[in-house]
């Protein structure tokens, strides 16, 4: 039997949870989308349809996989799927068919409060700021998680924020539990 590939969430997560606000991020991390990309590049990314929207276009190099309720929601150079599971169903055929070593998750809120529990690996770019936000990362649960790496981010100048980039990996009796 195959192992399963990982499911990752990535994530900029302010100091107080918010990682969105109307539709889009509140801050402007140029540093962090280089990091997303070179993250996710050659990988499946799933997302929630608003995220989607948010950044108007399928992400080259990487296959788009946006899940919906709304079955009428199509979009060029995407797949829709109805239901994370149906996403990440897809995200695996397309993962072991380019040989990808991971499924990414990239948003929303709610996406990542459903996959939470099914994830192995985190990847949060921590944003050391308070901003107000409607959309928030679940809690990240210490008794589940623990960090195992962490790299202060060099700001430059089209970095609104001071960051940091935190990778967590799932603590192995938290896996047993589930």
């Amino acid at each position: 039997m195959t192992r399963p590939l990982p499911l990752v969430l990535v994530a900029a997560v302010a100091d107080n949870g918010v990682i969105g606000r109307d539709g889009a991020l509140p801050w402007r991390l140029k540093s962090d989308m280089r990091h997303f990309r070179a993250l996710t590049l050659g990988h499946p990314v799933v997302m929630g349809r608003k995220t989607f929207q948010s950044i108007g276009k399928p992400l080259p190099g990487r296959t788009t996989i946006v899940v919906t309720r709304d079955a009428a929601f199509a979009a060029a150079g995407v797949v829709v799927a109805g239901s994370l599971a149906a996403a990440l169903a897809v995200a695996r055929g397309d993962a072991l068919r380019r040989g990808a070593s991971a499924i990414m998750l990239a948003g929303g809120g709610e996406l990542y409060r459903e996959a939470m529990a099914l994830a192995e690996r985190l990847e949060i770019t921590r944003v050391h700021a308070a901003p107000a936000g409607d959309a928030v990362f679940p809690p990240i649960d210490a008794a589940a998680w623990r960090a195992v790496a962490h790299t202060p981010g060099q700001q430059g100048p089209e970095d609104g924020a001071p960051f940091s980039f935190v990778t967590y990996a799932r603590n192995e009796d938290a896996r047993r539990a589930d």
